[in-house]
């Protein structure tokens, strides 16, 4: 596998006029436009029909992650707004422990209006049924990028979750230009979200129904979930002129047992649902190779960093993908684990070599992003083919937009 550190971001550039940005999504989900991209032909449809062009028996793989309240206001007396973004757990770091939390708990935050919050705690009063809530904000250093913020709440029988669902706002992406409306609540969710973590939707989720899936099982098609939590650095741009300088975030997965073991029946491929599912398929055979390497790493070990695939590829492509997942398997079995917990920094990009998704459907993706690149190497190259039938054939883009169906 050729390194791609090389790659100049300019050349995954096309030109996106702000009015070809759905700012709002269509009123029926399963309406939005379909393109379908067949082994080097370009064509269209609807979404709801995309079952028709999905092999009976397949497996598709969907991330059922939820939307977090993650946008947190709160006024200083001076009358300054700070804004604390949610990024990820620090106390407790697991996510399903930290939405139950009571009392109090610490986030990896971003925060707007930063020099306006030199010291001192914020404060903020809330209504959560019957309960008035005071919720405070204290800054404990600096983690990367982002701040580590202390919150606490006077009141012993409300979770996290609850203060977050009184008080936060969807943090819609950036590139919207709007402000959160009660709409996106539900139009920003797939209607398979599950579980609570992402800062923003797997898009290419949101334009599934009930409908489609019920027909999707009618067909034949096995359903599987797993789940990734996108993280805020999904909008990060490639700033470095070569990709090689851009450091990808981490993003944080769980994989049941079961989900495993579907894989290995269906020989280790798969139809993926959105770049986030791309993103944990693919690492679970790099996590294959590890254990298969050595079977007492543990999970935090298992983390698959931004080049791993790339710096290792000699030697791991001497395992097959079976071989890999069998041995991830045995791994998780030995332990008794029913659920994976790792992490994954992986960069897809032109140069690497796919090893268990086979079809993938996502939607349109912002110009130099390491999303066009993923899409791009699963196309081997033919991107721009795509991208200029979906603008002269008016599909809408990004995360509201519309949807296209890629088999190589």
């Amino acid at each position: 596998m050729n390194n791609p550190k090389h790659i100049c971001i300019s050349d995954y550039n096309y030109p996106l006029p702000d009015e070809r940005i759905a700012k709002f999504p269509i009123a029926r989900r399963d309406c939005s436009k379909l393109l379908i991209y067949r082994q080097g032909e370009v064509g269209e449809d609807v979404f709801h029909r995309l079952p028709d062009y999905l092999p009976q028996g397949a497996l598709m793989v969907f991330n059922n992650t939820k939307v977090i309240q993650a946008r947190m206001h709160f006024r200083k007396e001076t009358g300054a707004l700070i804004e604390v973004f949610l990024l990820e757990p620090a106390a407790p770091a697991d996510y399903e422990q930290m939405f139950q939390t009571t009392g109090q708990c610490a986030w990896y935050c971003l925060v707007g209006n930063l020099k306006k919050w030199k010291e001192g705690v914020l404060a903020r009063t809330i209504t959560i049924g019957e309960h008035t809530v005071t919720v405070t904000a204290a800054r404990q250093g600096i983690h990367g990028t982002s701040h580590r913020v202390e919150f606490s709440w006077d009141c012993p029988s409300v979770s996290f979750a609850e203060v977050i669902d009184a008080m936060g706002e969807l943090p819609i992406p950036p590139y919207l230009n709007r402000e959160t409306q009660e709409s996106d609540k539900t139009t920003y969710q797939t209607v398979y979200s599950k579980i609570k973590g992402s800062v923003a939707a797997p898009t290419a989720g949101l334009h599934f129904t009930d409908a489609v899936l019920a027909e999707l099982d009618h067909r034949g098609i096995e359903r599987e979930e797993l789940t990734l939590h996108v993280g805020a650095g999904t909008f990060k741009p490639v700033k470095s002129e070569e990709i090689g300088g851009h450091e990808m975030h981490t993003e944080y997965i769980s994989v049941r047992r079961e989900t495993i073991e579907k894989l290995i029946r269906h020989e280790g491929s798969a139809i993926a649902v959105g770049t986030t599912s791309v993103r944990t398929l693919e690492s679970l055979y790099y996590m294959g190779v590890k254990v298969s390497r050595n079977p007492d790493l543990t999970e935090e070990q298992l983390h698959v960093s931004q080049w791993e695939p790339y710096e290792d590829e000699p030697s791991a492509s001497q395992l097959s993908v079976l071989d890999a997942l069998r041995a991830l398997a045995d791994w998780m079995d030995a332990r008794g684990m029913e659920v994976l917990h790792s992490s994954t920094q992986i960069i897809i990009a032109p140069g690497y070599v796919y090893k268990i998704v086979k079809m993938l459907v996502t939607n349109f993706h912002q110009p130099q992003s390491t999303l066009l690149l993923l899409v791009s190497a699963f196309v081997k190259g033919d991107w721009r083919k795509i991208y200029d039938y979906a603008l002269s054939h008016d599909f809408r883009f990004l995360s509201y937009g519309d949807s296209s169906l890629l088999i190589p």
